[in-house]
């Protein structure tokens, strides 16, 4: 592992904040004013687990902490991993339940957040239901003839499946050590149709995973071994809005919906490096 570098800036997020706030937000809000008008009383919504931001941690003897940014002197000595604001101690992640606050890190998450509150307004205010759908990181090959779609939430997968592909080691950002959970978008689909076929009362969000999580380390390891392509290299460069972990508990949708993944990541994501996984 090289010495972490100099902090790199993320995307342009909120160069695109105003098409996220047109497409989602104004849109949502259109929608579920045409549904009012009209008496239709469900929606099922499709959401992210950005809109966590940072994810779930605790200390041996006290938690759960819910940390904000890291400081930019730790991630540039290499110390990527949250500490305990008094001890020092470092934290234990551990899987976000769907009552945790919803803190976005980018103008994408923060869209979805103003969705879900759009969609709670509304099913509160006519007495409808809303099923929320919180996916983790979802990957699967697009539909044929469809345009890839990439975000900063996602887009990782596709980042190494493209540099393996041209020949390139996948290079992984901080120590490798970051945790996600990643779904397969079958998967995903799978979720989304069970949840408009039970028709659940009231406002529910869910989060929707394979229950299998993995470090970014390990899913660039799985990938260039599936293509036979160079080991993954670890850069220490970081983002500083980044998170650290971020995995979603799935049980509530496991209960709900009676819904668990079919794929396991060691499995989806050997298939989706070589060129199979959700293909159509």
């Amino acid at each position: 592992m090289r010495g972490a570098a100099p902090a790199r800036r993320g995307p342009l997020q909120m160069a695109a904040a105003a098409a996220y706030a047109t497409h989602n937000d104004a849109g949502t809000a259109i929608l579920l004013a045409a549904m009012e008008r009209v008496g239709v009383r469900r929606l099922v919504l499709a959401s992210t687990v950005a809109v966590y931001g940072e994810g779930r941690y605790r200390a041996v003897r006290s938690g759960p902490f819910f940390p904000g940014l890291r400081r930019r002197g730790d991630l540039d000595r290499g110390l990527f991993d949250h500490r305990a604001p008094r001890t020092g101690e470092l934290l234990t992640w551990e899987a976000v339940g769907e009552d945790a606050p919803l803190r976005p890190r980018s103008a994408y998450a923060a869209s979805k957040v103003a969705q879900e509150h759009y969609a709670l307004a509304w099913a509160v205010g006519t007495g409808s239901a809303a099923t929320v759908l919180r996916y983790n990181h979802v990957y699967g090959a697009p539909v044929a003839g469809a345009r890839p779609v990439r975000t900063a939430e996602t887009g990782v997968v596709a980042r190494f499946r493209a540099e393996l592909r041209a020949g390139r080691a996948p290079h992984v950002f901080e120590d490798g050590g970051q945790v996600r959970d990643f779904v397969q978008v079958r998967d995903v689909a799978s979720a989304t149709v069970a949840a408009v076929e039970r028709g659940l009362p009231g406002f529910l969000p869910l989060n929707v995973g394979s229950g299998q999580p993995l470090t970014l380390w390990e899913v660039a390891s799985t990938m260039a071994k599936a293509l036979n392509g160079p080991a993954p290299v670890v850069t220490g460069q970081y983002r500083i809005t980044d998170v650290r972990h971020l995995v979603a508990d799935a049980e509530r949708a496991r209960q709900a919906l009676d819904f668990t993944a079919r794929t396991a990541p060691a499995e989806g994501l050997v298939s989706y490096a070589i060129g199979t996984a959700g293909s159509h």
